[in-house]
């Protein structure tokens, strides 16, 4: 299954989701190294071909988009450097007159927003004091006869103009008092941006100390590939010497299962149909069958089951005709999770997958669940990703990792063998 996913570099995502965080980094992993594998074999291939004359050399196409320098009077590239060209003004002087321009612009933005709000407020406060002095104008003016209509008229002119003189004070007022606050809020601004100026150039201790701790991060990611080389090189002695483990298991289990009676294989068939006697199905390359890449449809699963996995004894407690209480067959991940949602942790199940030619082991946490893969596609059994071990029969596989991890707990099944499929 890995060598098929590394040949076509891409994994279908129902099988991606049933992986583990560790069976997809690993996963991730072996892609990209294959990946480079083969950006190497191409980089090499075409440099040989350059050389012998079986391929001309790549020739870049010329593109209609180009870069066309400016040329001062001696030909060469014109370079500008602020503060050094003819009537520049200095460095320093620019920079002043930056600062003290960008402080002037804040102050001046910071000047019309108080002033909005200012005027605002005494536009707000003659208004309403107008109202009022109306109000009050008018309530007295009912009071008067006919005839006193119009000094009133005119007492609201005198009045309304005294308003509106002492608000064209106000208004100065509040603009002078606006103009006094942007002068003191520039020269604020001035002197913030020109202190953060100076503060912004590191000094020569900061510059040792970063260069100081740039080497040490230099050695720090030395350290780590070394590591990481290390690490690959025991991954790959331990690949090699499970390789050897598995092919010597498989060959004692192959001629264990050829040693066996016929008796004990007409039971073994009464209790569950299709192993029979042990058939040349069991033995590689004799099979009468083709396996497709992946399993296509429960029937084919079951066909599987039976032509490969029957004579192995896959499910079957060792040496017995019995099925192992952790076995239950074809069901869903979501059947597997509700059978174990009553369980302590530890308690666990194996069942056949839907997704790969093998099994997925689930397993009940102390908060949720976990699924993962056994890849059955060989001559042996094991984790997919993740086991470096390589277990000739399924239970092998289990018994081993329940004696090196003493926390599995198999949850029976309640199903007779004729049930599984």
């Amino acid at each position: 299954m890995l060598q098929q996913i590394l040949h076509d570099m891409y994994i279908d995502p129902e099988l991606l989701a049933e992986l583990s965080d560790v069976q997809k980094h690993i996963l991730f992993y072996k892609m990209r190294e294959e990946q480079l594998r083969r950006w190497r074999e191409r980089e090499a291939w075409e440099a040989l071909a350059q050389v012998e004359g079986l391929r001309p050399p790549k020739v870049k196409r010329a593109s209609d988009k180009h870069i066309q320098w400016l040329l001062g009077a001696d030909g060469e590239v014109w370079v500008w450097i602020m503060g050094e060209g003819p009537g520049d003004k200095p460095y320093e002087e620019i920079s002043e007159e930056l600062i003290a321009e960008r402080a002037r612009l804040q102050a001046q933005r910071e000047a019309e927003e108080l002033w909005k709000q200012k005027e605002a407020e005494i536009t707000k406060k003659f208004r309403d004091a107008l109202a009022n002095e109306k109000a009050r104008i008018l309530a007295e003016k009912w009071k008067v006869e006919m005839e006193d209509r119009k000094a009133a008229k005119v007492l609201e002119e005198r009045i309304h103009e005294e308003f509106k003189r002492k608000e064209e004070e106000e208004r100065k007022r509040g603009e002078e008092q606006i103009r006094l606050q942007e002068e003191q809020r520039a020269k604020e601004l001035y002197w913030t941006l020109k202190q953060a100026q100076l503060q912004s150039h590191p000094s020569e201790k900061e510059e040792r100390e970063w260069e100081e701790q740039l080497r040490r991060s230099k050695a720090a990611d030395e350290e780590r590939s070394r590591r990481a080389q290390r690490a690959r090189d025991e991954y790959q002695r331990h690949s090699l010497r499970a390789i050897q483990k598995g092919t010597v298991a498989g060959l004692s289990s192959r001629f264990r299962e050829l040693g066996q009676s016929h008796e004990q294989e007409a039971r073994l068939h009464h209790h569950l149909p299709g192993p029979g006697p042990l058939s040349p199905l069991a033995v590689p390359g004799s099979r009468t069958w083709e396996r497709p890449l992946r399993p296509v449809s429960r029937e084919v699963i079951v066909r599987w089951f039976k032509e490969e996995q029957l004579p192995r004894r896959a499910g079957f407690e060792r040496n017995t005709k019995a099925i192992a209480p952790w076995f239950h067959g074809i069901i869903s991940r979501e059947d597997a999770e509700d059978l174990l949602e009553n369980m302590t942790e530890g308690a666990f199940l194996v069942r056949v997958s839907e997704k790969i030619w093998g099994y997925t082991l689930s397993y009940r946490l102390q908060k949720g669940f976990k699924h993962f893969l056994v890849d059955a596609s060989g001559d042996f059994y094991s984790f997919l990703g993740v086991d470096p071990n390589r277990h000739a029969t399924l239970t092998d596989l289990i018994d081993f990792h329940k004696l090196v991890s003493g926390y599995f707990v198999p949850f029976a099944n309640t199903q007779n063998g004729s049930e599984l499929f």
